[in-house]
């Protein structure tokens, strides 16, 4: 199978709990819930993305041929002059997209580890996930008892807040080890912010998760 991705970079992850990690980020192309052109956005289950994962131009992007082909370019954007990691410790690649389950497969997930990475995926929740996968975070667009939300466990579920007829509350029985709100970004960042910091007050169990990559400034 050949993979199609956007880009691929080296940079820290900036959300959820591996925020400040550095990682390698293999955005893939191509999304179940939005085409990616403007034009569609208003008819999108997600009409509120803000990535770019149309095509293969970004940096490091393009059709790879085989899974060696796709690891091996992730591999060398971890060694340009990098130092190695904490003992211990494994680099981390960070799948994304887009919906990266779309492409990515057990296959894929084995050739990233055997060029010793971490796998952490990020995903909507709307496909089923390989049980090889290291570390997934769910970020749902739908509510938790829409049957499209298939994937119910992972290690983080990551809700950006607030969202129509979905409620934090409504997923906080299923089976992660994180529970994030992450404040909506547009025009009413400042007011979402605000709304993420009362109900995380009030609701222990879930904390809040901001774009610090965003903050900062990096990519």
């Amino acid at each position: 199978m050949a993979y199609t991705v956007k880009e691929i970079y080296y940079s820290l992850q900036g959300e959820g709990a591996q925020t400040g990690r550095a990682a390698v980020l293999c955005r893939f192309a191509g999304c179940n819930l939005w085409s990616g052109r403007e034009q569609d956005r208003k008819d999108a289950k997600c009409d509120f993305c803000d990535t770019d994962f149309v095509g293969t131009d970004g940096p490091g992007g393009g059709e790879f041929a085989t899974v060696g082909e796709l690891a091996a370019a992730v591999a060398g954007c971890w060694r340009e002059g990098r130092s190695p990691g904490r003992a211990g410790e494994r680099p981390l690649v960070v799948c994304t997209g887009g919906e990266p389950l779309l492409q990515l497969d057990v296959a894929l997930i084995d050739a990233f580890q055997g060029e010793g990475f971490e796998v952490a995926v990020e995903s909507n929740g709307t496909l089923p996930a390989p049980g090889n996968i290291d570390w997934l975070t769910v970020s749902p667009k739908m509510p938790a008892s829409d049957p499209a939300l298939v994937q119910h466990r992972g290690d983080e579920l990551k809700l950006v807040f607030p969202q129509p007829e979905i409620e934090p509350q409504d997923f906080a029985g299923l089976d992660f080890h994180h529970f994030y709100l992450q404040p909506m970004d547009g025009p009413d960042k400042q007011r979402n912010t605000v709304l993420v910091l009362e109900y995380c007050r009030s609701h222990p169990r879930w904390r809040v998760s901001l774009q610090t990559h965003k903050i900062l400034g990096v990519a």
